[in-house]
This record gives C-alpha cells, sequence and structure tokens, in this order.
C-alpha cells in the first residue's frame, strides 16, 4: 500500500489592526455615495472611528485584558454613539452606516462584508452566560432600527427591513420583514454588488390588507347586484396571486390558510 503524504496545511494569517482598518475605510467609498475621499471617511465618519477603536479594544480583550478594552469602549461610546462591546467577533470590511445608535452585544459574531445601518441592535435575550448575542454571516446588510435578539444566525447575503425584530434563525439570501420578522422573499439578484434598495422590500402584511379590502368590495357589489361571488382561489384584482386569505375553525381554534 502506498502511503499519501499531504503538505502541511499553511494556517491562515490573521490581518494586523491597521490592514483591517484600512478595509473598513476601504469599504466606505464603495458602498456610500457620499464618501468623496479616504479623509473624510477617516475624520468624519463616526462608525468608522467606532469600529477602529473597537479593534483596538477587542485586541486587547483576547490577550486576556478586561478593565481597559471596556473603558476604550466606553470612551468610543460617548465619542460616536455606537456600543461594540470588546469581546465581540467581527470580520473585515464592516461598515456602520450613519453610526448612531447601534448596539453591538459581547457574545455577537459577524462576518466579513457586513453593513448595519443606524439604530441596529445585535442583542441578546437572557441573563445566563455563554452565547447569547446573534451570528451575522458575510454580505449580510442589516437595515435602519432592526433588532436582531437571541442566540441565532442570519445566513449568508440576507437581508433586513428596515425596523424589524428578528428572534428566529434567517436562511442565506433571505429577506425578513415585519415583527416579529418573518421571511418574504429571496434576495434579488444585482449586478451592482451591494443590494441597497430597501425601498422594494415586499410587504406582506399590506398585500393581505389589499386583498381583504378587494374582496369585501366583491361581497358588496355581489349583494347589491344579487350575483354569485367569486371563488375563494380567484385573483383579488390587487395582483395576479390568489388571495389565500386565512380562515378559522370554530371547533378548533385553529386559523386555517387556503392553499
Amino acid at each position: 500500500m502506498l502511503a499519501v503524504t499531504t503538505a502541511p496545511s499553511t494556517p491562515s494569517r490573521t490581518p494586523g489592526w491597521w490592514s483591517l482598518v484600512r478595509g473598513d475605510v476601504a469599504c466606505v467609498l464603495s458602498r456610500d455615495p457620499a464618501a468623496r475621499n479616504r479623509l473624510e471617511v477617516w475624520t468624519i465618519y463616526p462608525g468608522v472611528q467606532a469600529v477602529a477603536l473597537y479593534r483596538l479594544a477587542h485586541a486587547l480583550w483576547v490577550c486576556g485584558w478586561r478593565f481597559l478594552p471596556r473603558f476604550i469602549s466606553y470612551v468610543a461610546r460617548w465619542l460616536t454613539n455606537v456600543d461594540i462591546h470588546p469581546g465581540a467577533r467581527i470580520g473585515e470590511r464592516f461598515f456602520i452606516d450613519h453610526g448612531a445608535c447601534v448596539v453591538i452585544g459581547e457574545t455577537a459574531e459577524i462576518g466579513d462584508d457586513v453593513t448595519l445601518y443606524h439604530g441596529v441592535t445585535l442583542g441578546g435575550t437572557t441573563w445566563n452566560p455563554g452565547k447569547r448575542h446573534p451570528t451575522l454571516g458575510n454580505g449580510v446588510v442589516v437595515g435602519a432600527g432592526a433588532k436582531i435578539l437571541g442566540p441565532i444566525s442570519v445566513g449568508d447575503g440576507a437581508r433586513v427591513a428596515a425596523n424589524s425584530v428578528v428572534i428566529d434563525a434567517v436562511p442565506r439570501g433571505a429577506t425578513v420583514v415585519g415583527i416579529p420578522g418573518r421571511v418574504v422573499a429571496p434576495r434579488r439578484p444585482t449586478t451592482h454588488g451591494f443590494d441597497l434598495d430597501h425601498h422594494l422590500i415586499p410587504d406582506p402584511v399590506g398585500k393581505a390588507i389589499a386583498c381583504v379590502l378587494d374582496r369585501l368590495a366583491q361581497l358588496e357589489r355581489a349583494q347589491a347586484a344579487g350575483a354569485g361571488l367569486a371563488s375563494a382561489d380567484a385573483a383579488c384584482g390587487q395582483c395576479d396571486d390568489p388571495c389565500a386569505l386565512p380562515s378559522f375553525d370554530l371547533k378548533t381554534g385553529v386559523t386555517v390558510h387556503q392553499e
């Protein structure tokens, strides 16, 4: 039997502080049309300054320091209004747009090329030690005011709509809307890098209400004309899709969705 030898794997080199911060600055120029040059990004972007101070505090945290990293985090929050615990793990090219009222907890994990808007919270749901904050994959975009709570995972390339509250895991490439967050559509393909068209995110609640109102109008017209009603699986008139409105079973107390 021939022995098969393999070359020893080369351990991946961890980027240094300066390399990480330069990547954070460069990604702002590619994602924010308002950014004109590196000097502007360095000096007047609080999100960049908060992340730079976080990376310094995190390096000390990994080395076993505790008070000094927390003090740096406190100063960064006072200067930038962004609160990042030094124990959180954040990947490369991380961008906090508008850098205000963002909170990232101690056990949060964030992948590469992630974008957060103002008012985002990556929070916990328990006082018990251990993993209690979310994990975000690569290329995730989280809209303004969204809250992602608990030790859940948000898959690579997912989008979280503004003001959503996410308490369940999000699949890869999905779009989440509402309170609580619901997966409403796969991520749309784009040729322009990051998909920031938040105004094109579907509204399932609004669509359901529109279907109910159109169905009510059909009932009123049918009652006035003495004609038969449209079938339950017919299109409501707002779009080409069947309404598929839920019905309530009085015996079981369960809401049944029509297929």
